[in-house]
């Protein structure tokens, strides 16, 4: 009876501290999105102080994306074959670095080659804080995707509305202080290494040698890929509108202040937070497919309304834009890592990668775009994006029966 006692103690031990790593990885990327989210925020004054264009702004997200794109991918390959429990504490190194910097750039390169460390330490971070949280998941990996994903929405919510209250009043130098949140991610992350090198490596060898049992047709895999590939596409382009030029597009088309642009923003990310943490969970139960469908396509009427929306009703749509087609990514980064298993770092690479690059993009060519036709018809132009939802209908489901 003892025994059967200190085995469940033993049991619900193990389960408390899975969830300790999960709040613990997801706490992290809150504090990582929230100074990623600082250099979008900084563009009206950067803009006014360098008298810079809008495709100059877009080239400063695309130098961000970039950088951290082209490096996830082979992370998350290097650590698949070499697990770095260090790692992480390392990433997050070289985003103080660049935040340090940010706060001092004086010129236009200097915020190139900034918002470029930062985007190195996203790359070392992203990779395998995914797959931390793929460890502790124990088994329910939507909702451990979820939890993860949902720290960096909320810090990217709360990474504009501090700028709001402390950058955009007092200037460019105060990001300093953000350095502050970085050495707290920094011990926060070298703890969580910590169980990673003493429980996630015997998880990962566990994983692995269950993964070698499953396997699909090779064009399958392929073919899936690409489907998830394109909707990618349309999801982080019309998120690069927003996220981007959203409060430039408020303050042309309403003339609200700064400050309140950024109000409107902050509602629009707290929506991408609360719908993130939705969709993992959901896609756990239903199967991520029909949660990848919803997501995407199911936004659509609410962007198609957006441009002819008054400010009242702007508010409830960007409301309902953020919580549906922030549900997307958790269910497809899972739907990929189930794809190809036993490459969790590479796979997770790759679509964080992707994320970033076609967000970095994204923002880059709108913000030519925006020069040339005006930040309204930008709006009017990517309201049609998550149309291409509709290719989901060709997605396997890979759900047992």
């Amino acid at each position: 009876m003892k025994n059967t006692e200190d085995l469940a103690a033993s049991k619900e031990a193990a389960q408390s501290t899975v969830m300790v790593i999960l709040i613990g990885i997801s706490f992290s990327h809150m504090l990582n999105d929230t100074i990623q989210s600082l250099i979008p925020s900084i563009y009206p004054l950067v803009k006014n102080s360098l008298d810079l264009s809008f495709a100059q702004l877009g080239l400063i997200t695309l130098t961000f994306q970039l950088t951290s794109s082209v490096l996830q991918p082979f992370v998350g390959y290097y650590t698949d074959l070499n697990p770095k429990p260090n790692s992480l504490a390392v990433g997050m190194g070289f985003t103080l670095i660049g935040l340090i910097l940010l706060s001092l750039s004086t010129t236009y390169p200097m915020i190139l080659a900034s918002v470029g460390l930062v985007g190195v330490g996203s790359a070392i971070f992203h990779p395998e804080a995914s797959r931390l949280a793929y460890m502790a998941s124990g088994g329910k990996r939507g909702f451990a995707q979820s939890l993860f994903q949902v720290g960096g929405n909320a810090g990217s919510a709360i990474g504009p509305l501090l700028a709001a209250s402390i950058v955009v009043p007092y200037g460019q130098s105060k990001i300093i202080w953000f350095s502050l949140i970085a050495l707290i991610a920094i011990i926060v992350l070298f703890n969580l290494g910590i169980w990673y090198r003493n429980n996630g490596l015997n998880r990962i060898k566990k994983h692995k040698k269950e993964s070698e049992a499953r396997s699909l047709p090779k064009w399958t895999v392929i073919f899936s890929l690409g489907i998830l590939i394109i909707l990618i596409f349309s999801k982080y382009f019309y998120m690069a509108s927003m996220s981007s030029y959203f409060t430039f597009y408020l303050i042309n088309k309403f003339q609200v202040s700064v400050q309140a642009a950024q109000v409107y923003l902050f509602i629009f990310l707290v929506s991408v937070a609360a719908g993130t943490l939705v969709g993992g969970p959901v896609g756990d139960k239903i199967g991520r497919k029909y949660v990848i469908w919803i997501s995407i396509l199911g936004v659509a009427p609410f962007t198609l309304l957006l441009p002819y929306a008054n400010l009242e009703w702007t508010a409830v749509l960007i409301s309902c834009i953020g919580f549906i087609l922030s549900s997307a990514f958790s269910a497809i980064l899972v739907y990929a890592q189930e794809l190809v298993p036993g490459k969790v770092g590479m796979i997770s690479g790759l679509f964080f990668g992707l994320a970033f690059a076609m967000g970095g993009i994204g923002s880059a060519i709108l913000g030519k775009l925006a020069d040339i036709t005006g930040i309204e018809y930008v709006f009017h132009l990517c309201s049609f994006l998550p149309l291409i939802g509709l290719i989901t209908a060709f997605l396997p489901n890979l759900e047992k029966k």
